[in-house]
């Protein structure tokens, strides 16, 4: 694990060449390539830094780590890890921590089927200068995704063999940014092999999962990025050729605006939080274009369940050390079945195996078991999730194609998604007929939510758009290289102010969304190299010099 990589506050410059305003994907890439163009880097993260062994082991500590947020509801910890907005149509889970989404996603990195990038959502520039192939390469080549070479000897992968070769279509190993072997990562980090726990979702308590704060944000410290954490930036205005950034203590809505100044701003604070800041700025009169908040998608995202009798499928984590001893686990996702559709895109899926956090392991019964009935002293209660009925649990993670018809808008200061008839999407349809069969095949019931009965809506924890592409600010907030439109037609942009994360994907790419965010930010990266003339300090990985002059 890298030293700490955040300082105190009183140690922030009163200005900066740049300041990244997040740490997730984007930010991480950011702060990494710009601090090796030789530029004197400020990163401004909401959350914490969380060390190896910091992340939540037991249920009394993931329950300090929800934060949770809903029309006048608040609770929970401004910098929670887990980050639940309620909304009206549709709830949305991010991360929230120095490294962001990636301290609690399940590291499944793929790449978009080529009809995605063929759509014209996206600027003619993606699809024609080559440059996002290298941003893929760079980012394979930081991030080093890896399929297990065990996968056939987990259990869970074999209950999903089982339901493939049932459905016929049987499945491959997934490719996910974890160590299986001792190692020493691309920024020089040394990592230690996967414990196969299967606590991917909770936070890799040893550091064999390549988060961003194992990867990208030690590159970024060590070339000189100043990191701060636990600051939540408002509202960005105009400075005379530059910019100024105001914020607060995370969580403390009653103190005084501080701020700090910049040539140039990269936001990246996710979906949600670039377009809110976008947002307020435009409150505060920075011109943007009419079509900020528009274009949200859920990435066709479904987290759902399937309860047999017969199958084991040992799909609950176990922690480090171990709750229970016994089968293997294994990582999160250790293998999907891949659905495409030749002749609609949209109608493509990937149905992966997913694990539930052992942390969770005390509610399971409550969820899923007849009555929630609670038997025996809370021990026997654990270890009964992995011995018992809910040994058969299947978790299945599906991400496909919505219509991206969300829209993000500011209510009081903050970001609400309003998508109204979202339940209406036909994907929720086809995944539900999916799942229904493959529950099926194997004698299991499939449950689309276990708190369905109470009416929960859908959830996504791999919200994008807000801030989306376009060739002009008629039909995009950005353009290709991430520059923020500065009005509501043409092509003129700010000067020095670029989004930087999965904001500005205009559409849903029907995989998991982290290679791509990482590779649009390495190809945005490359263009601010070579529009400025600048070369990195050292050679970096995945050929990003030789962008430079491509």
């Amino acid at each position: 694990m890298p030293n700490r990589l955040s300082s105190i506050p009183e140690q922030m410059k009163s200005a900066y060449d740049v300041v990244v305003i997040g740490s997730g994907y984007g930010g991480g890439v950011a702060a990494s390539r710009l601090a090796r163009l030789g530029k004197r880097v400020c990163v401004i993260e909401r959350g914490r830094e969380f060390a190896n062994g910091d992340f939540p082991a037991r249920l009394p500590e993931l329950r300090r780590e929800l934060q949770i947020r809903g029309g006048k509801m608040r609770s929970g910890s401004a910098t929670g890890l887990y980050d639940f907005r309620m909304g009206e149509d549709m709830h949305v889970l991010v991360g929230c921590g120095l490294g962001g989404g990636s301290l609690i996603n399940a590291a499944v990195a793929l790449q978009p089927d080529a009809r995605v990038f063929a759509d014209a959502a996206w600027p003619d520039e993606i699809r024609e200068d080559g440059l996002l192939a290298r941003g893929y390469d760079a980012a394979r080549a930081s991030l080093r995704p890896a399929r297990y070479m065990h996968a056939d000897s987990i259990t869970k992968f074999k209950a999903l063999d089982k339901i493939g070769e049932r459905i016929g279509k049987r499945p491959v190993a997934a490719p996910v940014v974890v160590n299986f072997e001792d190692s020493v990562n691309a920024f020089g980090v040394e990592q230690p092999a996967c414990e196969l726990c299967g606590d991917c979702c909770s936070g890799c308590n040893i550091g064999a999962k390549n988060t961003v704060a194992m990867t990208y944000l030690p590159d970024a410290h060590a070339h000189g990025a100043e990191i701060f954490t636990e600051l939540a930036v408002d509202h960005l205005s105009r400075e005379g050729a530059g910019w100024r950034i105001h914020f607060r203590p995370t969580g403390s809505e009653e103190v005084p605006l501080a701020s700090v100044g910049a040539e140039s701003v990269v936001l990246a604070a996710g979906t949600l939080g670039s377009t809110e800041i976008l947002l307020r700025s435009r409150e505060n009169g920075l011109s943007v274009s009419d079509k900020l908040g528009e274009h949200f998608s859920a990435n066709g995202d479904i987290i759902a369940f399937a309860l047999g009798k017969e199958t084991r499928v040992n799909a609950i984590g176990v922690g480090i050390p171990p709750k229970f001893e016994g089968d293997t686990v294994g990582a999160c996702v250790t293998g999907q079945i891949e659905l495409p559709d030749e002749t609609d895109l949209a109608r493509s899926m990937t149905i992966q195996e997913g694990v539930l956090p052992s942390a969770l392991a005390p509610l399971l019964p409550v969820f899923f078991l007849s009555g929630g009935r609670l038997l025996g002293a809370a021990q026997s209660l654990v270890k009964g999730v992995y011995q018992g009925p809910l040994s058969h649990l299947h978790t299945f993670f599906v991400v496909s194609h919505d219509s991206a018809s969300g829209k993000l808008v500011l209510e009081k200061g903050k970001t609400k998604l309003r998508w109204p008839g979202v339940e209406k999407e036909a994907v929720f349809s086809r995944v539900d007929d999916a799942l229904t069969k493959a529950a099926e095949s194997v004698g299991a019931r499939y449950i689309k939510h276990p708190l369905s009965a109470t009416g929960a809506k859908p959830a996504t924890a791999h919200p994008l758009g807000g801030c989306g592409m376009g060739e002009d600010a008629s039909t995009g907030v950005v353009n290709h290289k991430g520059q923020v439109f500065s009005g509501t037609t043409g092509e003129d942009v700010h000067s020095g102010l670029y989004v930087c994360d999965g904001a500005i994907i205009p559409r849903s790419i029907g995989c998991n969304p982290l290679l791509t965010i990482t590779a649009l930010a390495e190809r945005a990266m490359m263009l601010y190299a070579r529009d400025h003339q600048l070369i990195p300090r050292e050679p970096s990985a995945g050929g990003y010099a030789e962008a430079r002059s491509a």
